[in-house]
């Protein structure tokens, strides 16, 4: 594996760094004729109605050099493949005596350059890498490849200068995600959509057909659901500012168990230099003092200086009637926590929701819509139904919601608009093929979404059995 990783490091290194192949890209200057403000500058207002349209499935085709991609896919095996399931060195970590030492970006797998086209337009140099975690493992082991992707578009700047502050109509980062584990292909947006619609704020989500040539011309990939980056574009679009600190939790702090607060469990996505935890740790400190018990009112509005409560239990409400496992309650990631400048609160951004709109997953069951089952190891769900009237805000809020956004006969037009406008794509001559696909039959993308209009009906009348 180290000589793996040497191989991969040192081809990389000459690759980006070689005058002939910067020449023979360069040229006289030319090779970047698409370049345009509307389309690639960082200073275009972020397109929605393009890159988020409900009603349209958009075409990417993804062009990376062989080179590149052999590259992608060793680090890949590096990392998940049978002989090795640990991630490589930190950063500047030193190999064994006299080898050569490996600089790893992050954790995340490598960026490679490559070329994006849509309508025919192309986007220079743009960096791609593999992403997630399960998402990625799962179709590793069944020998498929539909991996998910990361898109970021100026991130090779330093090396091509002539593509700083590039942007895909705005956007200077996308995710790809495969709709794993899912057989309708839906989920993902379904419920980001449920959220925004719900007053929750939560990333843009659209269906793409991808189609990546990696040196054998272009293969189609599937179906995915091109997501939003939150501290790209989604903060300053829904909350009007990006000036807050942004944190995307992860490992045992993302909890708020008590004991567990810890700054690196809070990866910052926005003020990156300014050391200062202070809003999240204040959270913490706040969720645990002991005036909880000895003075419940006090203890509630220093929370509420802090937290946006009511936002937060809406979301609970949301999250827990539509059922989404794979978050905070049962897993310790996919949120977000934004310190709005607006009002001064911590709001709660879902992410990744791919797992949501089923009963449970697998192993991992959702949580009961009494919550009786969340223990103090979740203190920001606990605490709260521990206090009469959270309880009772977060009660109202399912009814609203299966009232309103989750209504099944609004669900109903979702679900068939959906249907008929990814099936082509899907199923039949022009659906997901062999080795590129989750779906075993046709049958189980009719199948799930037959599961999707039960769900939603089924769903309603547990959140009226339990309140009422």
């Amino acid at each position: 594996m180290k000589n793996r990783n040497i191989f991969i490091s040192v081809v990389l290194i000459v690759i980006l760094f070689s005058s002939c192949y910067k020449e023979e890209i360069f040229e006289g200057g030319e090779g970047l004729s698409d370049l345009s403000t509307s389309t690639h500058s960082s200073l275009a207002t972020p397109d929605y109605s393009i890159v988020f349209n409900d009603d349209e499935v958009i075409r990417l085709d993804i062009v990376i050099d062989p080179v590149y991609w052999e590259l992608m896919t060793d680090d890949l095996e590096d990392r998940f493949g049978a002989e090795n399931h640990q991630p490589p060195p930190p950063p500047g970590q030193q190999q064994e005596e006299g080898e050569e030492e490996i600089i790893v970006e992050s954790d995340n797998p490598i960026y490679v350059p490559c070329s994006v086209f849509h309508n025919d337009i192309e986007w220079y140099y743009v960096g791609i890498r593999f992403k997630g975690n399960s998402s990625l493992r799962d179709p590793i082991q069944q020998g498929l490849m539909k991996y998910p992707f990361r898109l970021e578009f100026d991130h090779f700047a330093d090396d091509y200068p002539q593509i700083t502050g590039q942007t895909f109509y705005g956007f200077q980062q996308l995710s790809l995600g495969n709709n794993f584990r899912d057989m309708s292909l839906v989920r993902e947006k379904v419920a980001s959509d449920l959220f925004r619609d719900f007053g929750i704020n939560a990333a843009h989500t659209s269906f793409c057909r991808l189609y990546v040539d990696y040196g054998e011309g272009p293969v189609y990939f599937g179906l995915y659901t091109l997501v939003e980056i939150v501290f790209d574009t989604m903060l300053k679009d829904q909350f009007g500012s990006e000036n807050g600190n942004c944190y995307k939790p992860e490992n045992q702090g993302a909890s708020f168990s008590f004991g567990s607060f810890n700054t690196s469990d809070f990866e910052k996505k926005t003020n990156e230099d300014l050391a200062d935890w202070s809003d999240v740790d204040s959270l913490y400190t706040i969720l645990h003092d002991e005036r909880r018990f000895s003075n419940q009112t006090e203890w509630c509005n220093d929370l509420e200086s802090i937290l946006d409560v009511d936002y937060f239990l809406k979301w609970l409400a949301a999250n827990t009637a539509m059922q989404n496992w794979d978050t905070y309650g049962r897993m310790t990631h996919n949120y977000y926590l934004y310190h709005d400048p607006a009002d001064d609160l911590i709001k709660w951004i879902p992410w990744d929701n791919n797992e949501a709109l089923q009963s449970d997953g697998g192993v991992n069951s959702t949580l009961e819509l009494d919550l009786a089952e969340v223990g103090p190891d979740w203190p920001l769900i606990r605490f709260l139904m521990n206090q009469p009237d959270y309880r009772q805000v977060y009660k109202d809020y399912l009814i609203e919601f299966v009232n309103t956004s989750f209504e099944p006969s609004r669900m109903h037009g979702i679900y068939d608009h959906h249907y008929d406008l990814i099936k082509p794509y899907v199923t039949g001559s022009d659906g997901e093929i062999v080795n590129f696909t989750f779906l075993n039959s046709d049958s189980d993308f009719e199948n799930a979404f037959t599961q999707l209009h039960s769900h939603v009906e089924s769903r309603k009348t547990a959140v009226e059995d339990f309140v009422y």
